[in-house]
């Protein structure tokens, strides 16, 4: 009987290790079988990865690669070709290209998904990520730990979980990438990462945010941006101070601009057009600057009339007499009274060119400088005169938005 109950103790705690064992197992993630390596003397490992190289300065792909790729050489060029890197999946722990204390390596022309992370650069500087497709993934790039003096442009970022993220990274460059319908966030520079330029970019679609600064990131620019269909446009939080957003369309948006718990900010010269709500300020105290004086003014309000119906302009210089108030600490003293950059006879400012823009040019076809239904906008080729000129060149822009 003692024998038996020593064979069963044992038993249920063989049992009871295997069973830690595979949670342990369970729980960790899953890498790639292999990785593919561009080794600091140039050598490309394992040399069945269809990767060639013909002076060690430039590696470009032959064919599909299937494993993650790093980097331990600087001063490099990897060139997809055209072809795609892909990994097991987001959930199978992997970087599609990992660059960790790298210096002036450019990674372009690839399709990169299915990883975790699509490019992650750790302490890396003077690199550059361009025309690059990266979908499929948790976070399509990611800098972290002092990455510095790097750009990511021209770049499709669609269908992962996050875009772009810089955490301890500053003076970095994002520009002129297309960011959309991540189920995240386009853009988010977090942890003191501060002096960081985005410019020139489209980010629309995304769930739950455009563009977000937080986390004590200071001095940054975010500038020419169209920024559309998100949750929130851009969002500022959490003791980050000093950046500068200005002529960027925000538009149809939930929330145009969030901020909370952050001050002495610069906001001028944006275009706020058919966002459900144009500001969300969650700490009211908290002081930040809504125009450049003037006559240089503020921004345009898309609800600007419907709010002051009497206010006017003052002295032809385009800006309203009528401060646009956010909340009792932060208000527009100069708010504009057209659109900066407006599309090509875009009529009423709302971005696209429709029946809409047609009608209002319209109801000003015959006129001239002193006719009662005159309307200098209307006169598209500025000639004196509104006639079927006008409307046809309006018509030559019919369906285009400002995304176009």
């Amino acid at each position: 009987m003692e024998q038996l109950k020593r064979t069963i103790c044992r038993l249920s705690l063989g049992l009871l290790v295997i069973y830690v064992l595979t949670l342990r197992f369970d729980i960790r993630p899953v890498r790639a079988s292999s990785s593919i390596y561009i080794r600091a003397d140039g050598r490309i490992d394992p040399l069945t990865a269809n990767i060639t190289t013909t002076d060690q300065s430039t590696y470009i792909f032959t064919g599909n690669n299937y494993e993650e790729i790093i980097v331990e050489r600087d001063n490099i060029v990897v060139d997809g070709a055209g072809y795609a890197l892909q990994g097991a999946g987001p959930f199978h722990y992997s970087k599609g290209i990992c660059l960790s204390s790298r210096s002036n390596v450019t990674i372009k022309n690839m399709e990169i998904k299915a990883f975790t992370i699509g490019v992650w650069l750790n302490h890396s500087s003077h690199s550059i990520i361009q025309s690059n497709i990266i979908t499929e993934s948790i976070l399509a790039i990611k800098q972290v730990n002092m990455s510095s003096n790097n750009s990511v442009c021209e770049n499709k970022i669609t269908g992962n979980d996050y875009g772009i993220e810089l955490s301890h990274s500053s003076n970095n460059t994002i520009n002129e990438n297309t960011i959309t319908e991540n189920s995240g966030r386009g853009i988010r520079i977090l942890n003191w990462s501060s002096n960081n330029i985005i410019s020139g970019n489209i980010i629309t679609k995304n769930e739950w945010l455009g563009v977000g600064i937080g986390y004590y990131s200071n001095h940054s620019s975010v500038s020419g941006n169209k920024i559309a269909d998100n949750g929130y446009g851009v969002m500022i939080a959490l003791w980050s101070s000093n950046n500068t957003f200005y002529e960027n369309d925000i538009t149809d948006n939930w929330g145009g601009f969030f901020l909370g718990g952050c001050s002495n900010n610069i906001i001028y010269h944006n275009n706020f057009i058919g966002n459900a709500q144009h500001v969300v300020n969650e700490t009211s105290d908290d002081v930040n600057f809504w125009d450049d004086g003037y006559p240089s003014g503020g921004n345009y309000w898309s609800d600007y009339e419907e709010r002051y119906p009497d206010a006017v302009e003052i002295n032809d210089s385009g800006i309203w007499d009528t401060p646009y108030v956010i909340c009792k600490s932060n208000q527009d003293n100069y708010p504009l009274m057209k659109p900066q950059n407006p599309l090509f006879g875009d009529m009423n400012y709302d971005f696209r060119i429709d029946m809409k823009d047609i009608g209002v040019a319209a109801l000003a076809l015959g006129s001239h400088p002193t006719h009662p239904r005159w309307d200098n906008q209307a006169d598209i080729n500025q000639d004196g005169r509104v006639d079927m000129k006008d409307l046809v060149l309006i018509a030559s822009n019919f369906g285009k938005t400002s995304l176009d």
